[in-house]
């Protein structure tokens, strides 16, 4: 079954093939290039390491990590939180394409579908929560964030 097309990717791709339509892999295929597939796997298939007691995405170093353990009433599941975030718009900040809802959307459920299988696969002994925050204010473009962190700092999930 193809990928369901967002309501507002299905004009411009309703024209490609003489009016016939295309595909997203097939546009994609069309109009992206080596170097961004390659950047994406950042995004799409990222690293996460063990850092201490954290689980986090690569690249925070030990005195970011401490700045918000050092915060005012931090704990470690929100330190994870904020380390781990995307806001979905922040993966193309200077596009010469409008972000709309439904493109965070499926942007957001995906990663959480991914974070969620790549994180259980790797870490299953560090179980996860994989959180797609969407905002209540929905055309709030900024707010739609993806993040996680370990369940056992999670009083949800504490016996």
């Amino acid at each position: 079954m193809p990928s369901e097309i967002p309501k507002s990717m299905q004009a411009e791709l309703g024209r490609w093939n003489n009016g016939s339509g295309i595909d997203l892999m097939g546009w994609v295929s069309c109009l992206g290039n080596i170097d961004l597939a390659v950047g994406y796997t950042t995004i799409f298939w990222p690293t996460f390491e063990v850092v201490g007691d954290y689980l986090l995405v690569e690249g925070s170093s030990k005195e970011t990590i401490e700045a918000f353990e050092n915060q005012e009433n931090s704990t470690p599941m929100g330190v994870e939180w904020v380390l781990n975030h995307l806001h979905m718009i922040d993966i193309h900040c200077d596009n010469e394409v409008e972000a709309t809802v439904d493109h965070c959307l499926k942007l957001g459920k995906t990663l959480q579908e991914i974070y969620s299988a790549k994180l259980a696969w790797q870490f299953p002994d560090r179980p996860c929560e994989v959180e797609f925050y969407i905002p209540d204010d929905q055309d709030d473009l900024v707010q739609y964030q993806i993040s996680f962190w370990q369940k056992k700092w999670d009083r949800r999930y504490q016996d």
